[in-house]
């Protein structure tokens, strides 16, 4: 629980740029089949154990999968999947926390809007975002492939969307994202460890801030699929990876 809390608070301060008010969650996995997840309204800046809830994971999952559902639907499973009833009630995105977390392997998970990179999703170039990687850390801690989800309401359709993509993505590379694109709205990294989750969202925002001066002076110059490939598997680049999802980033 310390960690996520340092966690959630670091990722509220104000010089970073990536939430403001109730904007943002983050959540990890505490047992097989339970996660504790921020809950509905609480503030990341002034986050304490109190404002965090743990949840049943499965059935936030089997709603996700499932054909039909209405916003009355979504409220109850959100309340009945509480390990405590008195607890709060979780945050609506905690069916994505959910599919993170159980679906491609996630432990820590951290959701936030930052400016430099919703520029870009707000923008017709979000595309760009997942074109291919700009410099070598980019790869060494974002990976070389990420996804981009297109606009979808927030909350139960919204999961489904980025259930779709994930889906496609490890069918694709065998292996999850660190970092999931949510169109006009933010972003979803999936992380070891809440020291990985924090280092993986500051790359996101540098290689946003790099794409967008980028496309000020031209057309973004990518590394080549054998440049890329070469990073992400070198010796070294895979030493630091492993260091940095235990908290080393040395």
């Amino acid at each position: 629980m310390t960690d996520l809390v340092t966690l959630t608070r670091t990722l509220a301060e104000p010089d970073r740029d990536l939430v403001v008010l109730a904007e943002g969650n983050t959540s990890t996995r505490v047992d097989d089949g339970v996660m504790l997840v921020k809950a509905s309204g609480s503030k990341m800046a002034t986050a304490t154990d109190r404002d965090f809830v743990e949840v049943r994971t499965t059935p936030l999952v089997e709603l996700v999968a499932s054909a039909e559902s209405d916003d009355a639907e979504v409220n109850r499973v959100l309340l009945d999947a509480r390990l405590d009833s008195g607890a709060p009630k979780p945050s609506m995105e905690a069916l994505l926390h959910a599919l993170c977390i159980e679906e491609a392997g996630a432990e820590v998970v951290a959701h936030t809007h930052p400016t430099a990179v919703n520029g870009i999703l707000c923008s017709d170039r979000a595309a760009e975002l997942v074109a291919g990687a700009l410099f070598p850390d980019q790869v060494v801690v974002m990976g070389r492939h990420t996804v981009l989800v297109p606009y979808a309401d927030p909350g139960l359709a919204l999961a489904r969307a980025v259930r779709t993509e994930l889906h496609r993505h490890l069918a694709q590379h065998d292996r999850p994202p660190k970092v999931i694109y949510l169109v006009n709205h933010g972003i979803f990294v999936l992380a070891a460890s809440a020291d990985e989750a924090l280092a993986v969202t500051e790359m996101t925002v540098k290689a946003a801030r790099i794409l967008a001066g980028a496309l000020a002076v031209g057309k973004p110059t990518y590394l080549t699929d054998a440049e890329a490939e070469r990073i992400d598997t070198r010796p070294d680049e895979l030493h630091r990876r492993q260091r940095l999802a235990k908290g080393d980033s040395r």
